[in-house]
């Protein structure tokens, strides 16, 4: 483990709840809507259970950050969160300073049980608000106000050292001149993190429906590009400049759980539908939990884990994700992990070009990172480079 090329990049713990009270037009997430709600107390012990697991596969390490995603989490109460973190911190070391994340909805319910959480050991909250308007809350089929939001941004603020939010944009209708204001609006409320996610169509999601029945039109290209040529200048000028291509800080106020996976570290996925990268004496392997919940929980009552999923992942697999997910940064990659993870060099040709096109910039020490111009093109440039 220790001579693995990115083993200085951390190992996150990502933990997976399904359930929300309603399932949101654009999502494409593992999320499942349940009539009754689900039993918390069977369900922490089957990730317990699944956490022991990943421990036999993955002994001995420090855990530097936990995520807890969904789905909703902050539909849990605060006791199952104490549960699980205690299961981790049963399972492996913590670090002292270990952040521990918890991605909430901004409704007044949820808000309420903020200070359980933080008792339960969760020290940052990332809040899904996603717009700042009653109106286009609406159209995205949220089921938080505007008002309620900032009352629940003001909320985590008070029990939490750090916390986030999410604003999607390239809405329909949106406009450059509207985006900014909202844009000045959220950086004044966020103070040191902002997720800022262009609006795409997924498939299989009911605005993919709406969308090709024509009932759903979002911004053209031109227009989007404008969209993010706002986010970029707005977000440098306040202090909180990109760190990835959809995530803003100040400096020192990254998202640490996110850099493991932008860095290709390792990190264990508890719950269904969770991915984990994890390096063992067989190599790098990616597993893959069972997506639906029940089933999910079924497998691990009965074998202990709901892995459906495993690959041992060969050198052109682990050089093209270290480049997927590396080039995602402002920061960039070392060629020379990428080297010693694929066991080949990057095309000094194609380096040279994408140079001169502007889109990859090579700091002195060697690194390769892509440009502002780059990352609205950023699979491209990847492709290229993998090529």
């Amino acid at each position: 483990m220790s001579t693995h090329p990115t083993s200085d990049a951390g190992f996150g713990v990502y933990v997976h709840w399904p359930f929300c009270a309603s399932k949101c037009p654009y999502c494409d997430f593992n999320s499942h809507v349940r009539r009754e709600p689900p039993d918390e107390a069977r369900f922490a012990a089957a990730f317990a259970r699944e956490i022991a697991h990943a421990a036999a596969l993955a002994p001995g390490r420090r855990v530097t950050s936990v995520f807890l995603g969904g789905g909703t989490p902050s539909l849990m109460r605060p006791q199952t969160v104490g549960a699980i973190l205690d299961a981790i911190g049963g399972a492996w070391s913590v670090a002292p300073d270990a952040e521990i994340t918890l991605e909430a909805n901004p409704t007044s319910v949820e808000a309420e049980r903020f200070a359980g959480y933080r008792a339960a050991g969760v020290n940052r909250v990332s809040l899904g608000v996603q717009a700042m308007n009653d109106a286009d809350l609406k159209a995205l089929g949220r089921m938080h106000s505007a008002q309620e939001a900032m009352a629940a941004v003001a909320i985590a603020a008070r029990h939490f050292e750090r916390y986030s939010f999410d604003l999607i944009y390239a809405r329909p209708g949106h406009t450059p001149q509207a985006w900014a204001a909202e844009l000045e609006q959220a950086i004044a409320r966020a103070v040191e993190h902002l997720s800022l996610y262009q609006l795409t169509i997924e498939p299989g999601t009911w605005f993919e429906t709406l969308h090709r029945a024509g009932k759903l039109v979002i911004p053209d290209a031109d227009t989007a590009r404008a969209l993010w040529d706002v986010t970029q200048e707005t977000c440098d000028k306040a202090g909180m400049p990109a760190y990835e291509i959809s995530n803003h800080a100040r400096p020192g106020a990254q998202s640490r759980h996110n850099l493991v996976y932008w860095r290709y570290g390792e990190y264990a996925g508890i719950g269904p539908g969770a991915h984990g990268r994890i390096v063992t004496n067989e190599g790098r392997v990616a597993l893959s939990t069972e997506r639906h919940p029940e089933t999910w929980l079924g497998l691990v009552e009965r074998d202990g884990n709901g892995i459906v999923e495993r690959e041992v992942l060969g050198a052109e697999a682990q050089g093209d994700e270290f480049l997927l997910m590396g080039l995602r940064l402002t920061e960039g990659i070392d060629p020379a992990r990428f080297t010693a993870l694929s066991g080949r060099v990057l095309d000094p040709r194609r380096i040279s070009a994408l140079v001169a096109d502007g889109l990859i910039r090579q700091h002195p020490d060697g690194r390769l990172a892509v440009t502002a111009e780059g990352f609205p093109v950023l699979d491209a440039v990847v492709a290229d480079l993998a090529a």
